[in-house]
């Protein structure tokens, strides 16, 4: 099978303009010309100018204090891609990562030196791809021949607005310097990322769930308040869990919200009355941190994340690297998690839709760079035997509805990235009725792709609105569908259902509007309360790989101090944001079991998947009894867009990687 060409290795623009020049020191002694000193813009992260509705409102003070990443060209990229997606077999150290794929020592002293000149310190990561530069916004603006600006902007669904600072155009370094820069994040602190945490929608009056009371008692839905042990008993962990404890292995968790110092133990400890044990919970502040912790800025994401994950894996450290939510933030809280390379599995459950990541790209406010950045940082976690996981979203095939909005089929990001595993969301099976009518009760009989299409009539007819406004308002669903943006990885080639699809357009995107430059975008849909399937075809990375219950209707109890003044512990909560961490628990629990690291599951996965020695469950019907709002399965085949490869058995999964 022929591969193709690298994805991580990507080609700055250059501007047609002459650029005006600023202060530059002699790169290399005697070697640089003027052309090497010429500036010449560089790839950035999100910037405040491209932010929708942002306005500006003056110049940003010089003196204010600014941190932006430097994320550097890897060596050997295509070998890199290569190596990760047929499946490393042999990990490599921080070190060895570094002197085999990271910049050279005297690319890395040029860069470090010419920021040095402007008054900026630097911190270079040990992978020798990461800087992270401390100044002012003057610093900067000398340093890279931009202008910053002060804004707003009124916020998107479900968000507040925000003010924030940021450049106005692309940043610039000297033409020897730019060549191995891939892209600079952090000319603004503007928080693009959203969890992927949900509550449940409506409360049922009854439900075949058992201890529904107790539940309902909780704030939760009655089927509910699941614990991490439903989990294992429902994905193959249980006798797995009897034998090991995650002993010998460290969580990593990725977040952009404080964690509650003290509610994960309260979670263990007092809630699910499990023992206490000799390990640590360590928090890590990258970038300054995240703030205090607080509703606002998501520590309840933060506080799932640990406890959910730390009660799967009892004997397993975790470490919670806590960032800024900036796009600098995320990718530096990663690169710190692979740059100390302690934690032998990863997750996160913060992202943004790829809508509004090719938004910014189109209107030149961003390039595909930004997107490599976060590839690199996974990809060299799965070089050194860490294995990511990251949650699909929450807005079903709709990724995007929750952002601009925008209506059109989206998925989300960094879990697009081919490098990491992919979490999605099922629904249990249950039953429940929420009001008095014949037509106002819901049935799950299976375990299905979570989408809220199964709630739409009977809560619509139960609280008295029409059933097509109550689905628009309510477009949930587990994540999943075709990144625009990351090409089909080789693992996924030729998986019977990954680029030949069934779905059922219960919504169909309608009213384009021109949102600027090039970028026209559905922002309304139309309803079709009896939608039949439909096939089609689609190429590009997708996801998710593999699910497990995310519907908040089924979904789990969750303490955290966040909550305030509302009871600290909540049912009905659910999300993708629960399954990333279930997953990374799972892998924390099965290296302890094998003695060892297991690395980036994927390639082992879609093997298995397609060779008769699957640990998956398909969910594989087709219709309106198993979809993501659009994608549902094909029958025959083994891959369905709403719920990748199914839900897994995760004792079999270690089995797959058994010496």
């Amino acid at each position: 099978m022929e591969r193709k060409k690298s994805r991580l290795r990507t080609v700055v623009a250059f501007s047609a303009l002459t650029l005006a020049m600023a202060p530059v020191l002699n790169l290399s002694a005697g070697a640089a010309g003027t052309d090497d000193n010429t500036l010449v813009p560089v790839s950035q992260g999100v910037t405040a100018a491209g932010v929708t509705g942002a306005v500006p409102f003056g110049p940003t003070d010089p003196s204010t204090p600014e941190e932006v990443s430097f994320i550097l060209r890897e060596n050997d990229a295509n070998e890199l891609q290569n190596k990760v997606e047929s499946g490393v077999k042999n990990f490599l150290t921080v070190s060895q990562f570094a002197a085999h794929y990271g910049q050279s020592s005297a690319n890395v002293n040029a860069l470090t030196s010419y920021l040095s000149g402007f008054g900026i310190t630097t911190t270079v990561l040990p992978d020798m791809i990461d800087v992270t530069a401390t100044g002012t916004a003057g610093a900067f603006d000398n340093a890279m021949s931009v202008v910053q600006k002060n804004y707003h902007s009124p916020g998107r669904r479900g968000t507040p607005g925000q003010s924030f600072h940021g450049a106005t155009t692309s940043p610039q370094l000297p033409k020897k310097l730019a060549k191995f820069v891939l892209s600079v994040l952090g000319l603004t602190n503007y928080s693009p990322f959203t969890t992927d945490l949900t509550h449940a929608v409506a409360k049922a009056t009854s439900s075949t769930a058992v201890g529904a009371s107790a539940c309902e008692a909780l704030g939760g839905g009655p089927s509910g308040c699941n614990l991490p042990a439903d989990f294992e008993s429902n994905y193959g962990l249980t006798q797995l869990e009897k034998h090991n404890n995650g002993s010998g292995q460290t969580i990593g968790i990725v977040t952009l919200a404080a964690m509650n110092p003290g509610a994960p133990q309260y979670f263990w400890n007092t809630v699910l009355g499990m023992t206490p044990t000799a390990r640590t919970v360590t928090t890590v502040n990258v970038d300054g941190g995240s703030g205090p912790p607080s509703s606002a800025s998501g520590s309840g994401e933060t506080d799932l994340d640990v406890e959910q994950s730390g009660a799967i894996a009892p004997g397993a450290n975790v470490i919670v690297y806590q960032s800024p939510n900036t796009d600098f933030g995320f990718v530096d809280a990663f690169a710190q998690a692979a740059s100390q390379n302690v934690a032998s599995s990863v997750s996160a459950s913060w992202g943004q839709a790829e809508s509004l990541i090719n938004f910014y790209t189109a209107a030149g406010q961003e390039t595909t760079e930004y997107q490599a950045s976060f590839d690199e940082i996974f990809a060299e976690m799965a070089m050194q035997g860490q294995t990511a996981f990251v949650s699909a979203g929450d807005a079903g095939a709709y990724d995007n509805s929750n952002e601009l909005p925008s209506t059109n089929l989206d998925v989300d990001s960094p879990g697009d990235s081919p490098y990491v595993t992919s979490a999605g969301g099922t629904t249990l099976p249950w039953s429940g009725t929420f009001g008095l009518g014949p037509n106002e009760t819901a049935t799950v009989t299976a375990q299905r792709a979570w989408g809220w299409d199964y709630l739409w009539a009977p809560v619509a007819n139960a609280i008295g609105i029409p059933v097509d406004q109550f689905a628009m308002l309510e477009a949930v669903g587990g994540g999943g569908g075709y990144s625009l943006l990351e090409s089909t990885p080789y693992y996924q080639q030729g998986v019977p259902g990954v680029h030949n699809y069934s779905a059922v357009p219960w919504l169909t995107p309608i009213n384009p509007v021109n949102l600027g430059g090039n970028i026209t975008l559905p922002t309304a849909w139309s309803f079709n309360p009896a939608p039949s399937t439909i096939t089609g075809t689609n190429s590009g990375r997708a996801e998710p790989d593999m699910s497990a219950n995310a519907d908040p209707e089924t979904g789990y109890l969750e303490y955290s101090p966040s909550f305030s003044p509302s009871p600290l512990l909540q049912g009905g909560w659910g999300g993708t944001s629960f399954v990333a961490p279930q997953f990374n628990g799972s892998a924390a629990l099965i290296d302890s079991a094998l003695g060892h690291r297991t690395g980036f599951w994927n390639p082992a996965l879609y093997w298995a998947a397609t060779h008769g020695n699957s640990p998956f469950t398909t969910l594989n019907t087709s219709g309106t009894s198993n979809d993501n709002l659009f994608f549902t399965g094909t029958p025959g085949t083994v891959y369905n867009p709403a719920t990748g490869l199914g839900i897994p058995n995760l004792g079999a999964v270690k089995r797959l990687f058994d010496d």
